[in-house]
């Protein structure tokens, strides 16, 4: 245990991480703390609000009390050169091959992600803000200890941004007067103070993509963390940029709203179509009317989410901010030349959907879907971004965001959500936040959906399209019997038995657990307390 700064530290020392955790560093990130993490813990409160008022019946719109700022002839702050055009953007998580690969993969940005493709264990954290600070330092490599191989930076690399934890997370190994901080600001702390020089010696600057947000007062105090942040560390005002990610149903009626409380620092909002999902089914998981059938038929293509895409579209060109599509999530099928060429086909539909209807870039999952979507933005895009394609003839209301797609309910879904709620906690408990499972690359966000889905399934006594009511005798069944599928095919897997306890906690709960990253971080302190991962 070590005392700097009026932090305490509580975890084991990482290799490299005096570089890091310096007296200046931890100095900062203590002011951070003493200035905004009450402020944090309140914003927060409104979600709790918000969440009893839906499960009590009510219902979503867009916010009376902001109509004039919906209403209002205001811009943004213009984006800068590297983020002009952003037509394919990686991400992954902060490992130092990855941060390596996704620079050299030719996109046209990285997001280097502390969040939900990153497990927090204090080592996947620390390292991963030396592995960044080596990036910008263009003085990064990697050699594979068991074949040699050799990575290095090329010549040309894409432009990094930075997703740290959402709002909700600690840092439980760094504490104020015994007080968890804000994993947050933690995160976006440390990396702006060891990265702003450095990024603008490489002529681009400390950008960032902001996670969860739910309500425009929690952008309004990531502004304030900003202003903050660059007079404290005397950089000229708009040296941070940020791109949001709406991922939440809450959010996405206050797009507008978001902008503005960022419009000094903001370039852009992201369909975070995963993450989105799973709010939209949390948020309303008591209500019999928002059952939503298998995740297989919940695409972009209905309704609710199709209109989600294109009134941030037309929010953002408006007030001159860059729409960026979301994540396919599919990857290369290695030994199947006809699934490979099915996985490639839906990213390349996505991918098309996405360009045509005017986004100014998108995600992918790997490296090699890299040329699939450049080619298509390339082709539909031959400027640096669509900002001019104001999409006037789009008319989006409440209706339309809150419409819940029709589909399945079947004992196939239910298998399938449990196999990857297993696999990707599994994966997750032993420190990998990112892991492919049935051909598709899986973060939390996929996880979080499958867990939702079995709760509210459970809780409303749902059918399944043969007739059987959904209840907890057959969640357990199915659960056992996944559970052994997966032991006997990945014998990998030393935490399955922890895995299978954390899922089913979650889906047989009375109450539906905010983020499942929550006890599953609890079980990771407890691992590192009791020798490691």
């Amino acid at each position: 245990m070590a005392t700097t700064a009026h932090l305490t530290i509580t975890a084991d020392p990482v290799q490299g991480q005096d570089g890091i955790l310096t007296s200046d560093a931890l100095a900062f990130i203590a002011e951070l703390e003493t200035k905004f993490g009450a402020r944090r813990r309140d914003v927060l409160k409104n979600r709790v609000d918000v969440q009893a008022r839906l499960d009590a019946g009510g219902t979503l719109d867009f916010l009376a009390e902001t109509a004039d700022i919906r209403a209002g002839d205001w811009r943004v702050r213009p984006a800068p050169a590297d983020l002009q055009d952003r037509r394919v953007e990686i991400t992954g998580p902060v490992d130092r091959k990855m941060v390596i690969n996704a620079l050299n993969a030719g996109a046209k940005c990285f997001m280097a992600d502390f969040e939900d493709s990153s497990t927090p264990s204090w080592e996947n954290m620390i390292s991963g803000q030396i592995n960044l600070r080596d990036a910008n330092a263009r003085a990064i490599s990697f050699e594979n200890p068991d074949n040699g191989k050799q990575y290095r930076l090329n010549d040309t690399v894409a432009t990094l941004l930075v997703r740290p934890r959402g709002w909700h997370m600690d840092e439980a190994h760094v504490t104020l007067d015994g007080t968890p901080i804000s994993a947050s600001l933690f995160d976006f702390g440390l990396y702006l103070f060891h990265n702003a020089k450095s990024t603008a010696a490489n002529g681009s600057g400390p950008y960032f993509y902001l996670p969860k947000m739910e309500h425009h007062l929690e952008a309004r105090l990531w502004n304030e963390v900003i202003d903050f942040a660059e007079d404290t560390l005397g950089l000229a005002r708009g040296t941070v940029r940020c791109t949001v990610l709406i991922e939440t149903i809450t959010a996405a009626f206050q797009m507008d709203e978001i902008l503005f409380e960022l419009k000094d620092h903001i370039v852009g909002l992201n369909c975070g179509r995963w993450d989105y999902i799973f709010n939209f089914i949390k948020r309303h998981a008591r209500n019999v009317d928002f059952v939503l059938p298998n995740r297989d038929d919940v695409t972009m293509a209905t309704h609710f989410l199709t209109s989600y895409s294109l009134l941030l579209i037309q929010t953002c060109h408006k007030r001159g901010a860059h729409a960026m599509g979301g994540m396919a999530a599919q990857i290369p099928v290695k030994g199947d030349v006809e699934a490979n060429a099915a996985a490639i086909e839906k990213v390349r539909a996505d991918k098309v959907r996405e360009a045509e209807n005017g986004h100014d870039g998108t995600w992918v999952a790997h490296p090699a879907l890299v040329p699939v979507a450049m080619e298509v933005f390339d082709a539909a895009m031959p400027g640096p971004n669509q900002l001019d394609n104001l999409r006037s003839d789009v008319t989006i209301t409440a209706a339309d965001l809150l419409a819940v797609p029709t589909g399945s309910i079947t004992e196939a879904g239910m298998r399938r959500n449990i196999s990857i709620g297993l696999q990707y906690l599994a994966n997750w408990l032993q420190g990998l936040g990112c892991a492919p499972i049935f051909n598709l690359m899986e973060d939390a966000a996929t996880a979080e959906i499958s867990r939702t889905q079995m709760w509210q399934w459970r809780v409303h006594g749902t059918k399944t399209d043969d007739g059987r009511t959904i209840d907890a005798a057959m969640l357990t069944t199915l659960i056992d019997s996944v559970t052994e599928e997966v032991r006997a095919e990945r014998p990998d897997f030393t935490r399955l038995d922890d895995a299978k306890a954390l899922f089913v906690d979650l889906v047989m709960n009375d109450e539906l657990e905010e983020f499942l990253t929550t006890p599953a971080y609890a079980k990771i302190c407890a691992y590192e307390r009791a020798g490691g991962l």
